[in-house]
């Protein structure tokens, strides 16, 4: 059976994996891409003449990509449609980028309907995109865009592997279905590498809302009391000293991999451009760079976080190597890291904390993030912190204050963690709110909130800030979510309301709740909020994953070792 288990799991993951990396690629994260370099472009000075150093002429290779058959239908039915042709990047890569536009009224900028890349030497067309794939490069598949290595077919399959091996052993729970539908995210992905938008979109929801059901149903039935009495301890297939090796293995290969091998998205590099302008004693908001012109849509806590690496490493102005993002993300990784090791050792002892750490250090899309030095791992983290000192109404309004004012998100369960008065580990049951606990929460919150923004309203006009931030995130378009895809305003406002609507009444119900059961709320609540939102990917599965972790491995009361642990509480 358990050799069953694990050639389906396998092949599971195998099937999940995303196409492997080629040559590392400068582009976009998920709100820019850089207008420097080789995604430069300049208008030639003549169409009727080759530029320097070229063969071909504006004119001719206009007409070479006005024949492919994806921008003849692109321009059927439009009138006045007309192509402009650009030398893309510089002069030496010989490379020409035609854009073809529908012009639109007055004062609307026209639309470019299609782009197509030709190679100069040859005159081949190398590239034609239509729809989103004209705006959004990010959804062109490019190899290595993001993560570089850490999309090889071996790379990927190897942690799916090592994430789903301790848990191979009889008998079979939900809990593997679980670790199946969080390694089956990769299967979506897979299809984003390939360019395949259309496809790789609508197959994230089913796993998003399979993953909001479990941690509603894990949270309401501990909370009542409906744990199967006989269900037997939790029993890994590996020893925990092999875990340990494992996990040391697996953070040195990640650290390496991200020095030697990793890339920086354009939320790392906001973050080393943020922490640049508050150690020059400037504002952050409203006075970004062309080359990420949408960097400063973030609470400042994710420009305050990069401040001592870029202090370390300074910022050279441009978008290069920017090792402080590196060493960010490094940090942002291993911190999570460790605090799950924290929780877990909190919540039911050792072989929990490492067990959460390992598989945090497994699942392939914490890597994914990890090599794009993004900063979503700062949210895991801060998330973390907050579930380890929920005991204590102060500290965790502080750090909830600190993860909101992040990436907004978090700012949702603040009421959540400010009505919870149990203990600090799972053996110890709350019941109730506590008002007063709930005051000095929302107290600590208001506070640490203020401290943290006030530096940016002083700087800039407030309406600056909050356009730029708030403003921005909520008017945002993107062809990353079904509501992109299809529209569905009103169902997508039904969702949303839903969202802010579960987010109070898990404030409130279950009454009775220990840190589990908070965890799992937690999950549902960060979820939900993911259901409805416009732009949504991949790298945010990391915002919940601690969560769901934390629920559906700390909710075995019996003990990973097979025995009740004693765990000191907070």
């Amino acid at each position: 059976m358990r050799r069953a288990l694990a050639a389906a799991l396998s092949l599971m993951a195998w099937s999940a994996a995303p196409a492997s990396a080629q040559a590392p690629v400068a582009a976009p994260g998920s709100l820019g891409s850089p207008t420097r370099g080789p995604e430069a472009r300049t208008a030639p000075l003549s169409l009727d003449r080759p530029p320097p150093g070229f063969a071909r002429t504006g004119a001719a290779v206009s007409r070479a990509a006005g024949r492919v058959a994806k921008v003849r239908a692109a321009r059927r039915g439009l009138r006045d449609t007309y192509a402009r042709p650009y030398v893309k990047g510089p002069p030496r890569s010989r490379r020409w980028q035609i854009s073809f536009y529908a012009p639109r009224p007055d004062p609307t900028p026209n639309a470019e309907i299609a782009q197509v890349l030709v190679d100069d030497r040859t005159g081949r067309v190398t590239e034609a995109w239509t729809g989103d794939q004209v705006a959004w490069t990010m959804a062109r598949g490019y190899p290595g865009a993001f993560g570089r290595s850490a999309n090889h077919p071996v790379v990927w399959l190897g942690l799916s592997f090592l994430f789903i091996l301790p848990f191979l052993r009889r008998p079979l729970r939900l809990l593997h279905l679980d670790l199946a539908v969080l390694l089956a995210f990769g299967a979506s992905y897979a299809l984003f590498q390939r360019a395949e938008i259309g496809l790789s979109v609508p197959t994230a929801y089913p796993l998003l809302l399979y993953l909001f059901g479990r941690c509603l149903g894990i949270a309401f039935a501990r909370a009542r009391g409906r744990t199967p009495p006989n269900r037997p301890p939790l029993r890994l297939a590996v020893p925990y000293g092999y875990l340990a090796v494992a996990l040391v293995f697996l953070v040195g290969f990640r650290v390496g991999l991200n020095l030697f091998d990793g890339n920086v998205i354009d939320v790392g590099y906001s973050g080393v451009i943020g922490a640049d302008r508050l150690l020059e004693g400037r504002g952050i908001y409203g006075t970004f760079p062309s080359d990420n012109r949408h960097g400063d849509t973030y609470g400042p806590v994710a420009y305050y976080a990069y401040v001592p690496f870029v202090a370390a490493l300074p910022w050279s102005g441009t978008w290069d190597g920017l090792p402080a993002a590196h060493g960010a993300a490094i940090a942002f990784d291993l911190a999570t890291l460790l605090l799950l090791f924290a929780v877990g050792r909190r919540v039911r002892g050792p072989g929990l904390g490492l067990l959460l750490a390992y598989a945090w250090a497994a699942y392939p899309f914490t890597l994914l993030v990890s090599n794009s030095s993004a900063n979503d791992a700062l949210v895991s983290a801060l998330l973390l912190l907050a579930l380890l000192v929920v005991a204590r109404p102060v500290s965790r309004g502080a750090v909830l204050a600190a993860a909101g004012l992040t990436k907004f998100a978090p700012l949702a369960l603040a009421p959540l963690f400010a009505t919870y008065r149990g203990g600090g580990h799972a053996g110890e049951w709350g019941e109730g709110i506590g008002r007063g606990r709930a005051a000095l929460t929302a107290g600590a919150f208001a506070l640490v909130a203020g401290v943290l923004v006030a530096p940016s309203l002083v700087q800039a006009d407030p309406a600056v800030v909050v356009g730029r931030t708030l403003g921005f995130q909520a008017g945002r378009s993107s062809p990353f979510s079904v509501w992109g895809q299809y529209g569905l305003s009103g169902l997508q406002d039904a969702v949303k309301l839903g969202g802010v609507a579960l987010a109070v009444v898990l404030a409130f119900v279950p009454r009775r709740r220990d840190v589990v059961v908070v965890s799992a709320l937690a999950g549902a609540v960060i979820i939900g909020l993911q259901l409805g939102v416009s732009h949504w990917f991949y790298l945010y599965l990391v915002w919940f994953l601690p969560l769901v972790l934390v629920a559906v491995l700390g909710q075995h009361e019996d003990g990973l070792l097979g025995r009740r642990q004693t765990v000191r509480p907070l």
